[in-house]
């Protein structure tokens, strides 16, 4: 396990990066995985009930002060932390951006406990912004899948802390690919219910993780990034968040690529990768989190 995570570090061309558990004291509560944390050599990690970030910050004369939290998806079942995490990680730094991988708790029906972790790491980043040169008002959160759902989860949810704890924890944007949004029958990913809901989930839990209903004046500016060919996720998830933005008078893009289908991440196999990079940079710069390059 060790030496994958190793290699997968590897990946990252840099000295300035640091791996810190989320709850240095331990998480409060179990998410009940007894098996132990497995990576595969693609960098899929399973049974994770340690949730820690690594941390990749750029070089000080690329710093823009921005910083984005990556939450690799998976069907909350597994985390993509290669082509969903480490690999945005990197060319996330070569644009100035710090970059955490978050390697949550997998929720084994026990729906808070991913969103306490990404709300957790948004607050020692935040906490730790000086020391790390961050911009404390640039703190973003990035999710992809599963992930995407809890990316949304921390950009939604943040209003249910008490203030002190909700302004600490509160992401500055959100950048959503091919999110899994809804916890409704009719769009939801069933597998991504499951795991984070259960087999038999109560119409409370259906309704609260169904995160197009908990967009508030506060969420932040989000983008959305998909494609219109998604056999997985419905791209209906992301077109109810939009319309819900739209409506609570949130700064939003949506992106849908013609084809793709799911999970193409930072593959560059993926058609419109140079394109989703490029469309990634230029939302960042019209809302005010980093400066276009001259």
């Amino acid at each position: 396990m060790k030496l994958l995570l190793g290699i997968l570090l590897g990946l990252i061309s840099t000295a300035n990066y640091k791996v810190m558990d989320i709850w240095p004291n331990g998480p409060q509560e179990s998410n009940e995985l007894t098996k132990e944390e497995v990576m595969s050599e693609s960098g899929r990690i399973t049974y994770v009930s340690n949730p820690q970030m690594s941390v990749v910050l750029p070089d000080a004369d690329k710093n823009t002060g921005a910083a984005v939290i990556l939450c690799p998806g998976g069907g909350y079942m597994h985390q993509a932390t290669q082509h969903e995490g480490f690999q945005f990680a990197e060319w996330f730094k070569e644009q100035g951006i710090a970059a955490i991988v978050l390697k949550y708790r997998l929720p084994n029906a026990h729906a808070q406990i991913p969103g306490k972790d990404a709300l957790q790491a948004i607050k020692l980043v935040r906490e730790n912004a000086e020391a790390w040169k961050i911009n404390p008002n640039k703190i973003g959160i990035a999710g992809f899948s599963a992930g995407g759902h809890l990316a949304s989860t921390a950009g939604t949810h943040f209003v249910y802390l008490d203030s002190a704890e909700a302004v600490a924890s509160r992401p500055d944007f959100m950048i959503l690919f091919y999110p899994v949004i809804s916890m409704k029958e009719d769009i939801t990913h069933k597998g991504s219910r499951t795991n984070l809901l259960g087999e038999n989930p109560s119409e409370e839990n259906i309704l609260l993780y169904s995160n197009e209903l908990q967009i508030t004046e506060k969420t932040p500016p989000t983008l959305l990034l998909l494609s219109t060919d998604d056999r997985t996720v419905k791209p209906e998830n992301s077109i109810r968040f939009y319309q819900s933005l739209i409506e609570h008078k949130i700064p939003t893009s949506m992106h849908i690529f013609p084809i793709g289908g799911h999970g193409w991440g930072f593959r560059e196999s993926f058609r419109y990768h140079e394109m989703m990079k490029a469309i990634t940079l230029d939302w960042l710069n019209l809302q005010g989190f980093i400066e276009k390059k001259k």
